[in-house]
């Protein structure tokens, strides 16, 4: 079992490492960045999808069941990010793209989803982290590459802005304190996992922190904005109010 288990997460390594190496040949005239944003856009579509259906319709519910025995379909989801997290971590330090929270963020994904593995239990809890924490990935790739793409300054950023925080904070800090409650209260998670769950909710509560401060300066910017075109449509409707009288 530990053996299949360890060649899982090597074929995931390998499989995303590929996928980056694919991409640096076929996006020669892009970054590194580029093509790593990628990789963590596929696995973010991926891993929400794969952990939402084993979450809402293969089963146990997290919150229901946890520290319930891993079945082999959630082995296979833990695996593939497992290996998606192991490439990243090793790629943010390789080019010291991150600072220290994402990489603490990284760290402690790697070790709860190991310590899972290892036991042979918990994947239902560990499988609902996953799932609140890539569902607003794709949305935050997609505001890097509209920002490459000269597009972030339009509708479609801030709708992907305003899709981004409302997922944040409903799913990562709502429903996420709801999990890590269910957690805390049973007694099946041994304490280390309930400890990881803890620092996971922790260092998503200092992001909310940073996405709060941003949504308040671009409200105000928007707000400015909105006032100064305001006034200058107000002054030429007076203008013209003027002149024909």
């Amino acid at each position: 079992m530990v053996v299949s288990v360890v060649l899982r997460v090597a074929f995931s390594l390998i499989g995303w490492f590929s996928l980056y190496t694919c991409s640096c040949y076929w996006f020669k005239n892009r970054t590194c960045e580029w093509s790593c944003r990628l990789v963590t856009l596929t696995h973010g579509v991926c891993a929400t999808c794969l952990s939402g259906y084993i979450c809402f319709i293969d089963g146990p519910w997290p919150m229901s069941y946890p520290g319930s025995p891993n079945t082999t379909l959630q082995v296979h989801a833990l695996c593939m990010s497992l290996g998606y997290f192991l490439f990243d971590l090793g790629w943010c330090v390789f080019f010291q793209a991150e600072g220290v929270l994402m990489l603490a963020h990284h760290t402690v994904s790697i070790l709860g989803i190991t310590v899972s593995l290892a036991l042979g239990e918990s994947a239902a809890e560990v499988n609902g982290v996953i799932f609140g924490s890539e569902i607003t990935n794709p949305l935050l790739q997609a505001r890097w590459f509209l920002r490459e793409k000269g597009l972030y300054p339009s509708l479609t950023g801030d709708v992907v802005d305003f899709l981004f925080i409302v997922l944040f904070g409903g799913v990562r800090i709502g429903v996420g304190a709801r999990l890590m409650y269910c957690v805390l209260t049973s007694p099946k998670p041994k304490w280390f996992i309930k400890t990881g769950g803890v620092i996971m909710y922790a260092v998503s509560c200092v992001f909310m922190v940073s996405i709060c401060r941003f949504a308040r300066r671009k409200s105000i910017k928007k707000y400015h904005a909105w006032r100064s075109w305001w006034s200058k449509e107000a002054n030429l409707n007076a203008n013209g109010y003027l002149k024909n009288h």
